[in-house]
């Protein structure tokens, strides 16, 4: 059995950066909470913390916080039906990527995270490549592209979003002014997510060219947008981000009546809990 006061000593070092404030948290010494991680390194046989400069999870201690995470959403749910107990406080890690957390997200979950009291530790990740992170143990939810679940836990399909290949009139008529075609592909630089973005290549892919390109790597939703807003490229956007500056005329396709719809797959581990049911139907009420 594991000593939940070990778990909840690496939870709240983790929470609140320090063995320090941890024990201030939990009403401990400094050494104790100390004494608590190494205890639960030597049960682990391997350590659970990197120390240094500001305590992080290993591997093995993520998938004991996700441990706690479930066991908490549990307890939840018992102290739901047996009122004299003390309803936890829970705290959930979701890997999520970065254009719903900047789109539609906060609106879907926003109620009732309030009403939950639920605290929420999102992870952005591409959306091709979160569900690794659940593969891992290092989050306890995702949600990402990928319709395969990984065993012992749920997949449920919330919807699609919709990606434009976006830019402004001004660079469209310097990089496309002889068509969408592979000459003016292979110069025009394209703005990227990160190195594991393959939304671009794939578009591409299904309008035939294969080649490459130059590209600006950009790791934000909004400063994506922005690029392509300063003209420096163009980029898959979703649609539903970049509404008011279509209508606007402020970015036009640099190929027309051409999209790219991503599915998007809800993933969590089975035996979660009611909350974990709660949340899953507030997400397919709000779909994108």
């Amino acid at each position: 059995m594991i000593d939940y006061k070990l778990l909840e000593a690496l939870a709240t070092v983790i929470e609140t950066g320090g063995f320090e404030r941890a024990g201030a948290v939990l009403g401990l010494s400094q050494s104790a909470v100390s004494q608590r991680i190494r205890t639960l390194e030597i049960r682990a046989g391997q350590p659970v913390l990197l120390r240094s400069p500001v305590p992080r999870a290993t591997p093995a201690g993520q998938q004991l916080l996700n441990h706690v995470q479930r066991v908490q959403l549990l307890e939840r749910d018992l102290a739901k039906s047996l009122p004299t107990l003390s309803e936890p406080a829970a705290r959930l890690r979701i890997a999520i990527n970065a254009d719903s957390l900047a789109t539609w997200w906060a609106e879907a979950v926003g109620r009732f995270c309030n009403d939950e009291s639920l605290l929420l530790d999102m992870v952005v990740e591409d959306q091709d490549i979160a569900l690794r992170r659940m593969r891992e143990g290092d989050v306890a939810a995702c949600l990402c592209s990928n319709p395969q679940p990984v065993a012992g836990a749920r997949c449920v399909l919330l919807g699609a979003m919709t990606y434009l290949p976006l830019a402004t009139p001004s660079y469209k008529a310097r990089y496309f002014s002889q068509g969408f075609n592979e000459q003016s592909l292979q110069s025009a630089p394209v703005i990227v997510f990160g190195p594991n973005d393959q939304l671009q290549h794939r578009f591409l892919a299904r309008n035939g060219y294969h080649g490459v390109f130059p590209y600006h790597l950009c790791p934000s939703s909004e400063g994506f947008v922005k690029l392509a807003l300063a003209g420096m490229g163009y980029g898959m956007i979703p649609e539903v981000q970049a509404r008011r500056e279509i209508e606007a005329g402020q970015l036009v396709s640099i190929a027309p009546g051409q999209s790219l719809k991503v599915e998007l797959y809800w993933h969590f581990w089975r035996n979660s809990g009611t909350t974990m049911e709660r949340l899953t139907a507030a997400l397919k009420a709000a779909h994108p």
